[in-house]
């Protein structure tokens, strides 16, 4: 894995043999923070990283000083893995990492934000609480955007709030937002 853009760009990182967690692949992540970055404004934003994994996005958010990330993992081998690289890039100010299980994180948390993305194991059976909770309990503060990445077999745009879909290879992410 490695850092496309912003401070830490070029810097690479791999997880441990054997680590719980699928990246997103380089290709889907540029593609995605293209779009992000020619439809949003990156600066200044609460940021919420469910099922964060190695913490790719979170790094990726954070290199390009996005804002305050707050990552969710529910295993201690990811989030342990993700809090030594925000302390090996003295990203400790910008990003906080918790070891939760994301529905019942969302279920508790007392915070909004402004883009919550979440990429749980693709045969996972959270993509609907996750969707169902963040719309229910106002996670998104106004203009936020929910993110969730997904395989082929998922199909959101039934979902309220569906905007629309990006497909990078195998890797989806289908983009919810409550239109003003």
């Amino acid at each position: 894995m490695r850092i496309i853009r912003g401070k830490l760009k070029s810097q690479r990182f791999s997880a441990p043999k054997g680590f719980p967690s699928r990246p997103t692949t380089d290709f889907a992540k540029e593609g995605l923070f293209n779009m992000l970055e020619n439809q949003y404004s990156l600066i200044n934003l609460d940021i919420l990283d469910l099922c964060a994994g190695t913490g790719n996005i979170t790094l990726e958010f954070a290199s390009r000083e996005a804002g305050h990330i707050t990552a969710i993992d529910q295993n201690f081998k990811c989030t342990k893995f993700i809090f030594d690289l925000v302390k090996k890039h003295n990203l400790h100010d910008d990003v906080k990492v918790y070891k939760s299980d994301a529905v019942k994180f969302l279920e508790k948390t007392k915070e909004s934000y402004d883009i919550i993305f979440t990429d749980p194991p693709f045969a996972a059976d959270i993509h609907d609480d996750i969707h169902r909770l963040v719309f229910e309990r106002e996670l998104l503060n106004p203009g936020g955007v929910l993110i969730i990445e997904h395989g082929r077999e998922c199909n959101f745009e039934a979902y309220k709030h569906f905007q629309f879909v990006r497909k990078y290879g195998g890797v989806n992410f289908a983009f919810f937002q409550i239109e003003d």
